[in-house]
């Protein structure tokens, strides 16, 4: 029985990334094909015309989306168990409850060129990036009996906030929580520890940098320089982590001395163990930046107007190639002081598969805009004259950005912010760049509203309970982030915007 379970062990993390790399490359080369055939056929009907229509969808087009979001919130709670066993069958219903109406109502080919978009441009890239960091911070190990005590827990949630900026939220988020959870393992509250290392590591802490969070990195390549954040924003960061720091720090503190102040014995040396991974995340840093710095002539034909930049081919390759050396170099006896499963990676694609496909209405009615169904919504960031109204656009882009995608939401905003300014990114940072700061800090702040507001908010939720921490439901959570977030939000909102 031994046997078995060992060798299933070594074959979860190939066949995880096997899977991914097959899917990846079968996929794009297989639309590549049939880009040949349809070619003829799109021609004359215009790339365009293939694009979904956000100003002719009504509002009950999210409503796959919707239900999309109440499994994740009530299967757990209501059928725990059946949640456990079938989630990526629960995910793949909603997506085909979106798709079959859109299929006849809508058009086959405009259906299909949506699912296919999505894919191609957000999906597959979205989750190469997750198996990279998620498989390259589970190799590195920092051994030793850490203390858990609230200064302890203090110092991790500093340096994950510093490190956030560096090497995004998600790099961040894999690389500390295992330790940070293995620290107060002899503890018995712990829950507040996870979801201020959500707000602060997993979304606040990567507001300074475009590496940090992805909406910045759009507007990096959109134009913004790439200082300009930490320029900017430095200040409203700064109060909102010093406030989250502190009240974190006093609520351990009255916890742990709830519990008698236990302390755990020390039975091994502090040590790192894997720290060859580093460079391979500096790696991952590296082929991001270079993406979005290098915008190749090349591109693989999809179908009308997805295309596949060779550049971005390039980035996925050396990350699926990053992903697969550091299974191979990194000891066992590291992932398994780790704890280190393929579980909260495996539960992260099949959920956001189902949430990527679902939300595109969702996403295609926002960016109508003015013209869309959520035209009386998008309207408050204006007034009657035409001036921005900064605090609707942090509090709009932050409420949007918790559920659905940060980086589109960021995009519709700062189109919307800009109007026909030839230059976008001039026109924001210069004439209104506390707009532009509104639109930032509501993007990254808001993420953490809600599971699904960030991806790594999802998957430091599954580790933390694979590792035994009851964490909250998903309105169990939404009453941590309005109880906490949402006041120190509204303050920040009235001192700087």
């Amino acid at each position: 029985m031994a046997k078995t379970m060992d060798s299933n062990s070594k074959k979860a993390p190939i066949k995880t990334i096997s899977l991914v790399g097959l899917f990846f490359l079968l996929f794009s080369l297989f639309l590549g094909f049939e880009g040949l055939a349809w070619a003829s056929e799109t021609a004359g009907h215009g790339a365009e015309s293939l694009h979904m229509d956000g100003t002719s969808l009504a509002i009950w087009w999210v409503l796959p989306f919707l239900g999309m979001l109440l499994s994740i919130a009530l299967f757990p709670l209501l059928a725990p168990h059946f949640w456990e066993k079938n989630f990526g069958k629960v995910a793949l219903l909603w997506a085909i409850i979106f798709f079959l109406p859109s299929f006849f109502l809508l058009g086959a080919k405009l259906s299909l060129y949506a699912i296919v978009h999505t894919i191609v441009a957000e999906y597959i890239p979205f989750i190469i990036l997750l198996l990279a960091l998620f498989a390259i911070a589970g190799g590195i190990r920092l051994k030793g009996s850490l203390s858990g005590t609230p200064l302890m827990n203090l110092v991790f949630l500093v340096i994950g906030s510093f490190l956030a900026s560096l090497m995004g939220t998600t790099g961040a988020s894999m690389l500390l929580i295992r330790p940070y959870i293995a620290a107060s393992s002899h503890r018995r509250y712990r829950v507040h520890t996870i979801v201020f290392f959500i707000f602060l590591v997993s979304n606040i802490g990567g507001s300074l940098t475009p590496l940090g969070d992805p909406p910045l990195f759009l507007g990096f390549l959109k134009g913004v320089t790439f200082f300009w954040t930490t320029a900017n924003i430095w200040l409203q960061t700064l109060c909102l982590e010093i406030s989250l720091l502190a009240i974190h720090f006093l609520v351990d503190s009255y916890l742990y001395k709830k519990e008698g102040c236990p302390k755990i014995p020390a039975t091994e040396k502090i040590g790192l163990e894997g720290s060859i991974n580093f460079l391979l995340l500096a790696g991952v840093v590296g082929l991001v930046l270079l993406s979005g710095l290098w915008h190749s002539q090349g591109q693989l034909n999809i179908w009308a107007d997805i295309t596949y930049l060779y550049s971005d081919i390039i980035r996925d390759l050396g990350l699926l190639f990053l992903t697969f050396l550091t299974v191979f170099i990194t000891p066992k006896a590291t992932r398994t002081g780790n704890n280190f499963t393929w579980g909260p990676i495996q539960e992260v694609a099949k959920i956001f598969f189902g949430i990527f496909i679902t939300m595109i209405p969702a996403i295609a009615i926002l960016r109508a805009g003015t013209e869309g169904t959520l035209a009386s919504i998008i309207s408050l960031v204006s007034t009657a004259g035409g001036e921005p109204v900064n605090q609707a656009y942090f509090f709009l882009t932050g409420a949007l950005s918790s559920f659905l995608d940060n980086a589109p939401t960021y995009l519709v905003f700062f189109n919307t912010a800009a109007g026909v300014s030839p230059e976008p990114a001039l026109y924001l940072m210069n004439e209104i760049p506390q707009t532009l700061a509104a639109i930032s800090c509501g993007a990254v702040f808001m993420g953490a509203n809600s599971y699904i507001g960030n991806a790594p908010n999802f998957m430091v939720r599954s580790i933390a309970e694979e590792r035994g921490v009851k964490m909250p439901s998903f309105f169990g959570y939404l009453l941590w982030s309005i109880g906490i977030l949402v006041p120190l939000f509204i303050i920040l909102a009235f001192i700087f915007f």
